[in-house]
């Protein structure tokens, strides 16, 4: 077993990234909805960071039917975000990774309206390329010398994490804490653990960049994502014509391509 440091430490919050995407134009999909056109500018989405690349793919759909508009993506822990939202940071819309994350910032009076469910999402052990620590099976991260990694336990991952693994009875620590999933993806594909658990969707996206062990509890523990118009948004036509397209077929089919399941 390679000698690594194990970081046992609790991460903080990290900084927000954001991302600035600029108009793209993408055929063939449609958000639709009443508010098309009604306004433009910048329109602020929070999401969590497992919805990475789906909501990247759908903002360039966004721009190509808003002319005008830019979608501009913050990623990170639900947790964080909702954080944000409650201090007044300016965002117009926030998707989530579980339900009750969501209900902090609805029992706050931060929504527009009710939020609305468009996916689920269910974890899986993800694994170094050639799997170095010969990890065939999930039970085998409480063998002796394997370090594997999980989230933070205030964000939505890591509350899965210690659903599956109490289902799995498996009392194994992880070596790490990490701010969000894509975090422990991070890890996972640097080599800097021999297993993490992540969402099925971020296996999909990464790729050949790891290999995934299945959780045998997973289908019986599953992550709800909710989406909401905020009530401080400076663009409410446009928070509400994304959330129409993350709630569209179209949208469906790009959460369905990333991994993501039905709601």
């Amino acid at each position: 077993m390679r000698a690594r440091t194990r970081d046992r430490a609790r991460h903080g919050v990290a900084a927000v990234a954001v991302v600035l995407l600029p108009a793209l134009t993408l055929t063939g999909c449609g958000s639709g909805g009443s508010d098309r056109g009604a306004q433009t500018g910048t329109l602020t989405v929070l999401a969590a960071s497992s919805l990475t690349e789906a909501f990247t793919t759908l903002a360039r759909d966004f721009e190509h039917d808003h002319p005008g508009t830019h979608v501009r993506l913050s990623f990170d822990s639900s947790a964080t975000l909702a954080e944000q939202v409650d201090q007044g940071a300016p965002a117009d819309v926030l998707a989530t990774a579980d339900q009750e994350t969501m209900r902090t910032v609805v029992d706050a009076g931060s929504t527009a309206g009710p939020p609305t469910v468009f996916a689920t999402n269910h974890l899986v052990l993800a694994v170094p390329r050639g799997d170095p620590a010969h990890i065939r099976r999930f039970r085998d991260i409480a063998r002796p010398g394997v370090e594997y990694v999980v989230c933070v336990a205030s964000a939505p991952c890591g509350k899965l994490a210690a659903k599956v693994l109490a289902a799995s009875g498996i009392t194994a620590e992880p070596a790490s804490e990490e701010v969000d999933v894509k975090a422990v993806l991070t890890k996972v594909r640097l080599d800097e653990a021999d297993a993490g658990l992540v969402y099925a969707s971020d296996i999909v996206t990464a790729g050949n960049q790891v290999e995934k062990v299945d959780v045998p509890t997973a289908h019986q523990n599953l992550n709800t994502y909710p989406v909401a118009a905020l009530s401080g948004a400076a663009k409410p036509a446009l928070a509400r014509a994304w959330v129409e397209l993350v709630t569209s077929p179209t949208g469906r089919k790009v959460l369905a391509h990333d991994g993501f399941g039905a709601p």
